[in-house]
């Protein structure tokens, strides 16, 4: 897996555009991904009861095979808007479509911003035009702009297998920085591969990436109205179109792994305010779901967070946190770790230079290890710290 601009336009067959339609009040604010060929295509949305008009059309379109588009843009969420925000949303892939011409069937649409205004069409229509008029296979980065909001860097990433004896790429591009603890999505995540996999296959590999990387990553405990994760197969590298039966499908899934795996881990390092990325390990419980179920609480917990943003190894917050998580196990048990200096081991508290672990912590990566027992469950989680800016960013930004 690397990292690279113009990784939404790496696989064949894709084009994308990075406009500013004048939604946001500076910077580019829209985004296009294009296919020369309908794909297969298969998102996961947020779990949010308040869900934005562009995940409810979205549910309505997916898995499906004639994908052509994504639109998106940012600075206004288009969520809470009422029928109206709806039909603006519909409106939006209609006039995509038509300037693509394409079925609007075949385009979905993002959004991402502040909640409860309607889109500005006029903004809109004329931004669309200019995207479709834009659309080249140089233009990856300038669409990974375009869908950031309070992200301070554009988040790509790209890798490539082989099928069939064919090159089959992957690439991906995404944005969050706060409203950040996904329930089966992540904020904005997009996908592209020219491999041929039906949709049906498609979906279950992506909602088992998402749950491996998206769904493991926390900033602040809060789901957005807005949340997707898509991906789209347009089958131009020419293998045999993968199934659940196909041999290659293991392939296919640990290199869809590799990219939403990357994306999260920039999306938590990039955390509103964040000055350090936090992996939290945990292991030895019953089940892989309570080990999550603690990295979780723990990478919530702002007493544990700020913590990390003074730098000081107060580990009491990592087992209070641990503790009421809801998982039983026995503390006496239990190791505790900071990067490799040992905190806790079977239940007692270590003789540590603290010197040593403020200077840990320091680092731009912390890793976090928590032993709760001897079974077979494990967890990672990615998290950043919490520091007086996220309160400042938060505070400030229109709601």
């Amino acid at each position: 897996m690397t990292c690279k601009k113009e990784a939404i336009v790496y696989s064949l067959g894709f084009r994308a555009a990075g406009i500013r339609a004048g939604i946001k009040q500076s910077g580019d604010d829209m985004a296009l991904i294009v296919s020369d060929v309908p794909s297969s295509a298969a998102g996961v949305f947020t779990k949010n009861v308040v869900k934005a008009a562009c995940v409810t059309v979205n549910q309505t379109k997916l898995p499906s095979d004639e994908i052509q588009a994504v639109l998106v843009n940012s600075g206004n969420a288009n969520s809470y808007t009422g029928q109206q925000g709806y039909k603006d949303a519909i409106r939006t892939a209609e006039i995509a479509a038509d300037l693509l011409g394409i079925k609007s069937e075949g385009v979905l649409i993002a959004s991402t911003g502040v909640i409860g205004h309607l889109l500005p069409m006029d903004k809109m229509e004329a931004g669309i035009k200019s995207a479709v008029n834009s659309l080249s296979q140089g233009s990856g980065g300038k669409a990974a702009n375009a869908i950031m909001t309070t992200d301070t860097f554009s988040k790509e990433a790209y890798t490539e297998i082989t099928l069939d004896g064919k090159p089959v790429r992957i690439g991906g591009m995404c944005k969050g920085a706060g409203m950040i603890c996904p329930n089966m999505a992540t904020m904005l995540a997009f996908i592209t591969t020219d491999a041929a996999i039906t949709p049906n296959a498609l979906n279950a590999c992506l909602a088992k990436s998402v749950n491996k990387s998206f769904n493991c990553v926390t900033v602040d405990g809060d789901s957005s109205t807005n949340d997707m994760a898509v991906v789209m197969a347009n089958g131009m590298a020419g293998n045999k179109s993968l199934d659940f039966h196909s041999n290659d499908l293991n392939l296919f899934q640990k290199a869809l792994d590799e990219i939403t795996i990357s994306l999260a881990k920039m999306i938590a390092k990039d955390g509103e305010g964040a000055t350090k990325m936090i992996e939290i390990e945990v292991v030895g419980t019953e089940s892989s779901e309570d080990a999550a179920k603690i990295a979780k609480t723990i990478a919530n917990s702002p007493l544990f967070k700020t913590a990390m943003f003074g730098c000081d190894p107060n580990w009491g917050r990592v087992l209070a946190a641990a503790g009421r998580a809801g998982v039983d196990f026995n503390p006496s048990i239990v190791d505790l770790k900071f990067g490799d200096i040992a905190l806790v081991q079977n239940g007692e508290p270590m003789n540590f230079s603290s010197d040593k672990a403020h200077e840990l912590l320091q680092e731009a990566e912390v890793f976090v290890q928590l032993k709760v027992g001897n079974g077979s469950g494990k967890a990672t989680v990615w998290t950043c710290d919490l520091s007086y800016d996220y309160v400042k960013i938060n505070a400030e930004y229109h709601t």
